[in-house]
């Protein structure tokens, strides 16, 4: 199956997502496109990289992910395809893909100057027919040698002790819910059974199973599908009546 996800900060207001799905299907008019998200935040690598390993294993093996941020900024060291459990990215040399996982990709390729070209719009004009061509058998190597410097952006892990954890807010969703990066399973490992939360002004000593086990009004904490502490305001936007935002600090202290 010819399966290529797209994920960029295009918005939905202008001609550029539909004249890269265009270049790709001029390449080959079976593929498959799924749309991962066109509104991410303008430039916001963290942004993009969360909702792309968030989505990009519930894909099959194989799938093509085309990523297109700051593919014109001057962070971005050319353009490269890597491998990451099983799953190819095609995308710009910024950090966004070393975000993707813990570990290295196994295979990274620097895409080679004759399939790159002057443009104001390389997503385009150089990504998308690579991705396109990669999704209907060809291989990243196709297209370039090895990777000799990929681009590494650090991302924020929490601090656990036996006594507590020290997380950040990783996204405010549109609901205005707050993520975090505090695992479920770290959290299980060393929680005695009594806790407290804390984030901003307020705090709860209960874990809930979803939005709706509190009054609106009230604050709620569970670990979402990602398996990630979730905390937020029943019917209100958590960021703002909290004062959290991205990168926020959350505390758990346990309780002997």
């Amino acid at each position: 199956m010819a399966l290529v996800t797209f994920l960029s900060d295009f918005g939905d207001k202008d001609y550029y997502v539909p004249a890269v799905k265009a270049k790709m299907l001029a390449v080959n008019p079976q593929l498959n496109i799924i749309d991962i998200s066109h509104n991410i935040q303008t430039f916001d690598i963290a942004h993009a990289a969360f909702v792309l390993r968030s989505t990009f294993r519930d894909f099959p093996k194989g799938t093509v992910h085309l990523v297109s941020l700051n593919t014109t900024g001057s962070i971005t060291h050319g353009y490269i395809g890597v491998k990451l459990e099983e799953h190819i990215f095609v995308g710009p040399n910024n950090g966004i893909l070393s975000l993707l996982a813990d570990h290295e990709p196994g295979i990274m390729v620097q895409f080679a100057d004759i399939h790159l070209k002057d443009s104001t719009f390389p997503t385009k004009d150089i990504l998308a027919p690579i991705a396109a061509k990669v999704a209907s058998g060809a291989a990243i190597h196709d297209f370039g040698g090895p990777l000799q410097n990929f681009r590494k952006l650090m991302s924020r892990h929490p601090k656990a002790t036996r006594e507590s954890i020290t997380g950040h807010v990783l996204r405010v969703d549109r609901y205005g819910n707050l993520i975090t990066n505090i695992n479920k399973e770290v959290f299980d490992k060393l929680n005695p059974g009594k806790f407290t939360i804390d984030f901003g002004r307020e705090s709860v000593s209960k874990l809930h199973k979803g939005y709706d086990q509190v009054e609106p009004g009230d604050c709620f904490a569970f670990f979402n599908s990602l398996d990630l502490l979730e905390i937020g305001i029943n019917h209100g936007h958590g960021g703002e009546l909290l004062g959290l935002k991205y990168d926020s600090v959350v505390y758990v202290t346990f309780h002997p």
